[in-house]
C-alpha cells in the first residue's frame, strides 16, 4: 500500500496506521466518521487494487453508521 500510494513504509505506517485494541497488529486509520481514510471525495477507494484484509472484509465483518453512503467501492466489488 505504501508504494502504491508513493510513501516509504515508515512514513505510511507512521501516517495511516494504529496498533489494534490488542497490540498484535496495525489496521487503518479511520477518519473522525468512522470513514476510511482512502475513500476519495466522490467515494472511490484510492487503494482498491491493494487493500488489506481489513477492506475487504468490509461490511461483513464491521462498517460504519452511513457507509452506505459514503462508499462507493463496495460496488465495485459486486460487479
Amino acid at each position: 500500500m505504501a508504494a502504491h500510494v508513493g510513501m516509504t513504509v515508515g512514513d505510511f505506517t507512521r501516517g495511516y496506521t494504529r496498533l489494534t485494541d490488542d497490540r498484535r497488529g496495525l489496521s487503518l486509520v479511520e477518519r473522525a466518521d468512522g470513514a476510511c481514510v482512502f475513500l476519495s471525495g466522490t467515494g472511490e477507494c484510492i487503494i482498491q487494487s491493494v487493500k488489506p484484509r481489513q477492506c475487504r472484509e468490509f461490511p461483513v465483518v464491521w462498517s460504519y453508521p452511513g457507509f452506505e453512503a459514503n462508499c462507493r467501492a463496495m460496488e465495485k466489488d459486486n460487479r
